[in-house]
């Protein structure tokens, strides 16, 4: 995956084409998150996180930043920001969740493509996804 202007992203696709990729396309955002191009909003953030109260998680919660669960609320902090502006380390963070004990994961939220980079990463993880309240209870009985 790549980040940056549109322009130059852009012709990184045509480029991925013309030397046979199987899969080059532009996502449909409306930011470079996790690029170097969004380095001051996540400064920006850091400053308004100084000011916000933490508290460490009472569960295991793995930045996708680093791949490493956070740990106190400096640290919060600190990768709350980090992820702004820096690659997600999803292998990696997915290794992480299976390697501290998660049994199965569940992606919340619209679609379901992480759940499927998920099955591409751990096949023997079960997966799945909650979108509205028939995939919410799908999910709790399995």
């Amino acid at each position: 995956m790549i980040a940056g202007h549109a322009t130059a992203v852009s012709q990184a696709v045509a480029y991925a084409k013309e030397h046979g990729a199987r899969r080059a396309i532009l996502l449909p955002v409306s930011v470079p998150s996790h690029s170097s191009l969004m380095r001051e909003a996540g400064l920006s953030l850091a400053e308004t996180l100084a000011a916000t109260d933490f508290t460490a998680p009472e569960i295991t919660v793995i930045s996708a930043a680093t791949a490493e669960p956070y740990s106190d609320a400096a640290d919060i902090r600190n990768k709350l920001s980090l992820q702004v502006y820096s690659p997600v380390l999803w292998v990696r963070t997915v290794e992480a969740m299976i390697a501290g004990g998660a049994t199965s994961i569940i992606e919340c939220g619209p679609g379901k493509v992480l759940a499927g980079l998920v099955r591409r990463i751990d096949k023997n993880t079960p997966v799945s996804f909650i979108d509205n309240s028939d995939s919410l209870q799908k999910a709790m009985q399995g």
